[in-house]
């Protein structure tokens, strides 16, 4: 399995973990993980999956808030569901990531091509606009 099918896995943990807003009976994280990875028989694959979704989840506020920051005429809760969790998990990689085994420029690009993947024809520009916005903000500390 390659790494960007595993980052399309924390992506589907991610977005259904945020569109059970909508639902009356909710899973936890754990169970949502859990079942996404079942069939996975990759120890490796697994262990970087599990590390980047629940990282995700454990910097959510801060990520937002980053998100925010860089896109201020989109409050986080008005980005659609799609863009909004590509961007946390892009966030993730590029800030909170070793830039060793995840360049920056791999976060970013990552991103853009889940976004491309299940996003509309605007999530591509609006995911590289946001990441773009970041790295230069992380660039200037």
């Amino acid at each position: 399995m390659s790494r960007r099918r595993a980052r399309f896995i924390v992506f589907q943990s991610l977005f259904e973990l945020d569109f059970q807003s909508f639902k009356l009976k909710k899973l936890e994280p754990i169970n949502i993980f859990e079942k996404n990875v079942e069939e996975l028989e990759d120890k490796e694959q697994y262990d970087f999956i599990k590390n980047l979704f629940f990282g995700v989840l454990e910097k959510r506020e801060t990520i937002d808030s980053m998100i925010e920051k860089a896109a201020p005429e989109w409050p986080i809760n008005q980005i659609n569901i799609v863009d909004r969790n590509v961007l946390r998990l892009g966030i993730f990689e590029l800030i909170f990531s070793d830039p060793e085994a995840v360049p920056p420029k791999v976060a970013i690009n990552e991103a853009i091509e889940i976004a491309k993947s299940f996003g509309s024809d605007s999530s591509g520009r609006f995911i590289n606009g946001v990441l773009g916005t970041v790295f230069r903000e992380m660039s200037n500390l």
